[in-house]
């Protein structure tokens, strides 16, 4: 065993052990932390791989900016999570398993393209653009209109999701900005005449006379 090989499996034991704490983490910010761990062991093992472009983008995309969100929105809405953690190791066995027939049947459909004897060797050019580069004529040659129908279904997402916070609710309070820009200092402020000396209440006289 070289040291690459070790480093695979290092890498792949805290991937996995960091996988299996994400979902039995009691507190939803450990389990956040536990995906960043996760993610992290990921980019480790693809630039083993000599994935480097993969690797950069998915510690700066996902390590980076999604799981700051994540910790961000987590620690601001503070959840109480205990409820949603009820019968939790009772449905456990079930959900191994249907994990267990997922990866399983993931296994038996990838195998066969690791199984590669007649793989194309790099040609020299190849080589010397880089994978980045060649990651990128592949993309936008060959599997262009996947990537653009990506792009379709990211948009529709975004939009709906907008449309969702955008909807009215009757117990959100909402000023229209273009009434209060209609405001005017006569309509919002009044002059009161009033008298320059107040008397005494009659209940302070009647007090005061009586302690006299």
């Amino acid at each position: 065993m070289n040291t690459m090989t070790a480093l695979f499996y290092v890498f792949s034991a805290v991937l996995l052990f960091a996988a299996f704490r994400v979902i039995t983490a009691r507190s939803t910010v450990h389990a956040a932390l536990y995906l960043v761990l996760a993610f992290f062991s990921a980019s480790c093992v693809w630039m083993l791989l000599e994935a480097e472009f993969l690797a950069i983008a998915l510690v700066l995309v996902y390590v980076g900016a999604v799981m700051v969100l994540f910790l961000f929105v987590v620690m601001m809405l503070d959840i109480n999570t205990d409820k949603f953690r009820e019968n939790f190791w009772k449905h456990f066995p079930l959900a191994g398993a249907v994990g267990a027939v997922i990866a399983l049947e993931m296994a038996l459909v990838l195998m066969g393209g690791f199984d590669l004897p007649d793989a194309p060797r790099p040609t020299p050019e190849q080589v010397a653009m880089g994978n980045t580069k060649l990651l990128g004529i592949e993309i936008y040659t060959n599997y262009l209109y996947p990537l653009q129908l990506a792009a379709v279904l990211l948009l529709l997402a975004i939009v709906a999701a907008i449309a969702l916070t955008l909807r009215r609710r009757k117990d959100t309070r909402y000023i229209d900005p273009a009434e209060q820009v209609k405001a005017r200092k006569a309509e919002r402020l009044r002059v009161v005449q009033m008298p320059p000396v107040v008397d005494r209440p009659a209940v302070a006289k009647g007090a005061e006379e009586g302690q006299a």
